[in-house]
């Protein structure tokens, strides 16, 4: 009876017979699964929703505007001003700033200067890993090297002073275009309004940021002040050249006395608007606006704002409205076929039920794919699209609006009465908020200005594409525990010379997870290599990228001896256990980068799952000696080759930008342009791809 009931086994749950049978039949769920996920990436722009609002408090076009030609003629007098201005008399950088800082007293409003210094973006390893406010004033500096910020606030006659919104408008105080002139007057023409009306309920705050010294430092030193700025640091502020925080007095009718010689502040800010005008052009049809909203290491501001700002601008004052694409998708043959296929399918589905419309039409296919293909790639490389973008380090929702006019000069008035009456209702649709944007997407993928992809779909593509990852892993773990099932006991050094210690076989997956763990760590020490890079002087890019590479690796080989494994060399470890170690350890670099930025991982998926998926040892190849073999080992090479992160940069850039003016130096000046925002791109590099690269090379050369 006891040999009746040990022979018969309980059945296995059904969640592990699944599991079970798909480890069984991993080659055919992987082919599966990484092509249903490129399927739904190229199904994106066909999935895209028209955007809506979330929050019904913003009302946006609810009120008729208040701005009249009045202002809008103010404002081209304040302008004219600003053109007006003799360029030598503006080399000191300080006219424009008291010119500016005069017209927002004659308005009432309150007046500070902020002066600030340019931030360091030499590379240093510890900005990775903290906040906005780790950048590093220059050493070396002179008087004449810091910028002038003039601030601007006017108090909300119903507020409580807990609230703000902000309107930047950068400029070059030294040398004022005509298009930072006219950005000037727009926030000049709205600040002259919102300084008489009655409805606000927020403060509103003008900071005319001096981009001398680029744009998005002279915002990003004016929000350091303005969220950790202490007394500490604003004695040493006023004490910068031995100057108070005005620019220069005497220059101007301008008292010292009216203007704060402290730092201004108003309350938590709600939003930020970043109002650029770019060159006029012929070609044009009409006043376009681009909308910019792209922050580092892929955050996005709330989608209420963009669709605030696109809805006014096309319903209210007629703009076209643009997001940024790539446009040589748009010449691209295979998504024009792709995209009448698609249409032809929604026809056919739409022929059957009425009520499915899955199909859209050529044109609005192949420019969704360009305009998500730029949202993709612009939110995986990390880097701001803008000024804006300072403000997503501090959870304020920021876009940049740049506004390309169609017009001559003596149209200056339509054209401010126009943008001047846009920025208005998007900033009376903010006031109307009683919280901060809340109830619309943060993560998204635009297709148009007026669609975008939610965060519930573009998932699934990702989800798709590594979901072989660990069954690949587990398969090749169980290979290679049936390999060795008939070698289940070694002898380790027994007590006693009769006996001897059993050991399972399977652990043998810790040296490879040894060799994996010394491979990464060599990942951090190539992330490093360029702190030191750096510190030598005069140094061209195209030096630099040869010495990273030449110690990245000459350390690499000292890991591996460090390691004490080779491909080279005859090991105890497998190349079906490296292999399923290495699979494990892309998977969860994937995953953590998901949760970081989800661009840069489904781009490193699209680059890291073939590799991972196919490559075997070369001498296996060229053992078996067929056609199948020799092709699958030439395929290995190829995926190798082109997902090495230099190659896959140049290719890239040139299959966009086309392949004649392709430089090798060029991969370093865009490694640097990562680590110099501190984007997580250039970790995920280094620490996760370089390595699981290697270690697939590690398995290419293995010798069996």
């Amino acid at each position: 009876m006891a040999a009746t009931e040990s022979a018969v086994k309980p059945k296995p749950r059904p969640i592990i017979r699944i599991g079970l049978f798909l480890i069984s039949h991993c080659l055919f769920v992987s082919v599966v699964c990484c092509t249903a996920g490129i399927l739904a990436l190229l199904l994106l722009p066909a999935l895209a929703k028209n955007t809506y609002f979330s929050e019904n408090a913003l009302m946006p076009g609810s009120g008729s505007p208040m701005l009249s030609n009045g202002d809008a003629s103010d404002g081209l007098i304040f302008l004219n001003r600003i053109l007006n201005l003799d360029p030598k008399s503006t080399k000191t950088g300080s006219e424009i700033p008291e010119m500016i800082a005069e017209h927002i007293m004659e308005l009432g409003g309150e007046v500070n200067y902020h002066k600030f210094q340019p931030s360091s973006d030499n590379f240093h390893p510890l900005h990775f890993f903290l906040g906005p406010d780790a950048g590093t004033v220059q050493e070396n500096y002179s008087c004449t090297s810091y910028g002038i910020n003039t601030v601007g606030i006017i108090r909300a006659p119903h507020g409580d002073g807990k609230e703000a919104i902000v309107m930047v408008t950068p400029y070059n105080s030294v040398k004022a275009s005509v298009s930072e002139a006219l950005s000037l007057g727009v926030a000049y023409t709205v600040f002259s309004l919102l300084s008489r009306v009655t409805w606000l309920a927020k403060d509103i705050i003008w900071l005319a940021a001096d981009s001398r010294h680029g744009e998005y430092e002279a915002v990003a030193a004016w929000l350091r002040d303005y969220n950790t700025l202490s007394v500490g640091d604003l004695k040493k502020n006023l004490e910068m050249c031995g100057a108070s925080t005005s620019p220069v007095h005497g220059l101007t009718g301008i008292k010292g006395d009216l203007v704060d010689n402290g730092f201004r502040r108003a309350g938590t800010m709600a939003a930020a608007l970043v109002i650029k005008v770019a060159d006029s052009s012929v070609d044009l049809e009409k006043d376009v606006l681009n909308i910019y909203a792209e922050a580092s290491n892929g955050q996005m501001p709330n989608l209420d704002l963009i669709n605030i700002v696109n809805y006014l601008a096309v319903h209210g004052q007629g703009l076209q409205v643009r997001v940024e694409k790539i446009w040589s998708l748009l010449d691209s043959w295979w998504l024009h076929s792709l995209g009448e296929l698609l249409e032809f399918l929604g026809k056919v589905a739409k022929s059957l039920n009425p009520e499915w419309k899955f199909g859209v039409p050529v044109s609005d296919y192949v420019e969704g794919c360009a305009t998500l293909a730029s949202s993709l790639y612009n939110q995986a490389l990390g880097v701001p699209t803008g000024p804006h973008g300072a403000f997503r380090d501090y959870q304020v929702d920021a876009i940049t609006m740049e506004i390309s006019p169609k017009f001559a000069s003596s149209q200056r008035v339509l054209f401010l009465l126009r943008v001047g009456r846009l920025v208005e209702g998007v900033i009376r649709s903010v006031n109307n908020l009683l919280e901060k944007f809340h109830q619309s997407f943060f993560l998204y993928l635009m297709t148009s200005p007026s669609r975008f992809v939610s965060v519930g779909v573009y998932m699934i593509a990702f989800a798709l594409l590594i979901a072989p990852l660990p069954l690949v892993a587990a398969a090749l773990f169980s290979d290679a525990s049936k390999s060795n099932s008939g070698k289940n006991e070694i002898q380790l050094k027994p007590s006693d010379p009769s006996e001897s210690v059993p050991t399972l076989a399977a652990w043998k997956w810790l040296y490879a997870a040894k060799t994996v763990l010394f491979v990464y760590l060599w990942g951090a020490i190539v992330t490093l290599i360029p702190y030191f890079l750096n510190q030598i002087p005069n140094s061209s890019p195209s030096i630099n990228l040869v010495l990273w590479i030449t110690f990245s690796i000459l350390s690499l080989f000292f890991t591996y001896a460090a390691s004490g494994s080779s491909p080279f060399s005859s090991t105890r470890t497998e190349w079906t256990l490296l292999k399923s170690v290495t699979v494990a350890a892309a998977f969860i670099g994937l995953c953590l980068m998901s949760v970081i930025n989800f661009a840069t991982a489904e781009i490193g998926a699209l680059l890291l799952i073939p590799l991972c998926l196919t490559v075997v040892p070369l001498r296996l190849d060229f053992r078996s000696n067929t056609r199948k073999a020799i092709v699958r080992g030439a395929c290995n090479l190829l995926v190798v080759i082109l997902s090495f992160p230099p190659t896959a940069f140049l290719l890239v850039k040139g299959a966009l930008t086309g392949f004649d003016n392709i430089r090798f130096d060029e991969f370093w000046d865009w490694a640097e342009s990562l680590w110099a925002w501190n984007s997580a791109t250039y970790i995920y590099i280094c620490m996760v791809h370089l390595p699981c690269w290697v270690l697939c090379i590690h398995t290419l050369l293995y010798r069996c």
